[in-house]
């Protein structure tokens, strides 16, 4: 049953707040192997949903199912060490509310349902934001009010999309549930007016957690604030989800022939969001702030690439996931470098290629990657939205793509080799050890397997979730 995947996380979730911390751990890993045996099950059919009313196995759904229980079991294991070097007073919430929000991003890429899909991306705010006090400082606090307030605004906003979604369907006389299969299949009978009114309101609600400017200023705070791997699973997990809901909107006015309008606007969003981090990356102070500012920059990328549409939109769905298995490796050695150096700040840090070998070479490794270079994923990712692009003809639209592009380079990378060079006299706090750099590594190198090759099942799931926006690997 499908719904395996939402359930089980769920019920061990409530299971772990009241055990020991010991068993509590080993059951946070247990679950994240069970979660992607599952996830795989659905993956090559052999799991099917027992309420089809609101669930289902759309592509896009579980691609993005995929992506996250891979990660999670990465990022499962390297929680196990980084808690126990760790003084965390509350480990029990911590663990269960990471099993809570495991199921309700399950729930969001599986949701078939307007409603449905709704709820499971507020859930994840709810599971999530325990995890970002979990430190209890008064900028943690402070992150989380703001985590809170910004995406619940913005989760109303798209409570109103999916109003005016089913307004189109009343005006339009349109019978039958509200879910995306059937509302797609009736696309072109729905309300054009109203429809186009839910995608405003539904990518600006979507768009917020999703972390696109202006709506993005909780994302630095809540990404810097929160424990490294649950930094890791908010960037490479969570954005994914929110995404989603824009995605399948956008699906939506493409099958109702307004492809053009919604595409624009993802273009806009997406092209603020790159420019926006452009600006705010280069005077960084806070390492995982700048990974933040990177995560911004990324979703922009996926955004404008979906928005393009053709060849771009192919690049954009490979580029989530390469941007999954990049920055989720590079927060978690983050999470290193905390452990080593004792601060977030990139001037209390330097030398780590001499002093943290390590973690360098995963964290060096993985700032390559998310600058676009090979042989990781990303380099082909937007190599193939720029290609996109041009096909288009969009030459402006590129053009401050580009330029975003190599302007937030230059920054980050000015910050990346102070970390990685700089004079560095002190001592070490805590040695580095292979439990805490090997799930990094493992996540960098899947990175670069999928650049090399990619399983024909992975390819033609990408390219059925991308028919239904226009996608093509022929442009």
């Amino acid at each position: 049953m499908l719904e395996f995947t939402c359930l089980i996380p769920f019920i061990t979730g409530i299971i772990t707040i009241f055990l020991p911390i010991r068993i509590g751990r080993g059951i946070l890993v247990l679950t994240a192997l069970v979660h992607f045996i599952l996830t795989v099950m659905a993956w090559l059919g052999n799991a099917k949903p027992a309420l089809p009313q609101y669930f289902s196995t759309s592509p896009e759904g579980l691609l993005v199912l995929l992506v996250t229980s891979f990660i999670f079991l990465f990022i499962s294991i390297y929680a196990v060490s980084y808690l126990s070097e760790t003084e965390i007073t509350s480990e029990p919430i911590y663990i269960g509310c990471t099993l809570f929000f495991l199921a309700s991003m399950s729930m969001a890429a599986l949701a078939d349902h307007l409603i449905v899909q709704w709820i499971a991306i507020e859930a994840t705010t709810l599971m999530s934001a325990p995890l970002i006090f979990l430190h209890r400082s008064k900028s943690a606090l402070e992150a989380t009010w703001k985590y809170v307030l910004i995406c619940s605004v913005g989760i109303a906003l798209a409570l109103l999309g999916c109003f005016f979604v089913v307004l189109a369907m009343e005006i339009g006389h349109v019978q039958g549930a509200i879910t995306f299969t059937a509302l797609n299949k009736a696309a072109t009978q729905l309300n054009p007016l109203w429809l186009k009114t839910g995608f405003i309101f539904l990518v600006i609600g979507y768009g917020t957690k999703m972390g696109l400017a202006p709506m993005h200023t909780w994302l630095p705070d809540a990404h810097s604030e929160a424990p490294s791997p649950a930094s890791a699973l908010l960037s490479g997990a969570l954005l994914n989800c929110a995404f989603l809901g824009v995605y399948r909107s956008h699906q939506l006015l493409f099958q109702a022939g307004l492809g053009e309008f919604s595409g624009n606007i993802l273009i806009g969003f997406g092209l603020l969001s790159m420019l926006v981090s452009a600006v705010f990356i280069y005077n960084q102070t806070d390492y995982k702030r700048m990974l933040a500012y990177s995560s911004i920059e990324n979703m922009g990328i996926i955004a404008f690439g979906v928005g393009v549409g053709g060849l771009a939109t192919y690049g954009a769905v490979l580029h989530l996931i390469h941007h999954s298995l990049i920055k989720s490796s590079l927060f978690l050695s983050s999470g290193n470098i905390l452990l080593g150096y004792g601060s977030k700040l990139i001037a209390k840090t330097g030398n780590m290629a001499k002093v943290f070998p390590k973690t360098f070479v995963a964290f060096f490794a993985g700032f390559v990657g998310i600058s676009g270079f090979p042989p990781f994923g990303i380099f082909v990712s937007e190599l193939l939205i720029i290609m996109g692009t041009f096909q288009q003809g969009r030459s402006i639209s590129i053009t401050i793509f580009i330029l975003a592009l190599v302007l937030i380079f230059a920054g980050a990378s000015r910050l990346v080799m102070k970390m990685s060079f700089g004079k560095w006299d002190d001592e070490i706090l805590l040695d580095e050890t292979m439990a805490r750099v090997l799930p990094s590594y493992a996540l960098l190198l899947t990175s670069i397997i999928l650049c090399i090759w990619l399983p024909d099942s992975l390819y033609q799931k990408i390219l059925s979730a991308i028919a239904t926006v226009g996608g093509s690997i022929n442009g």
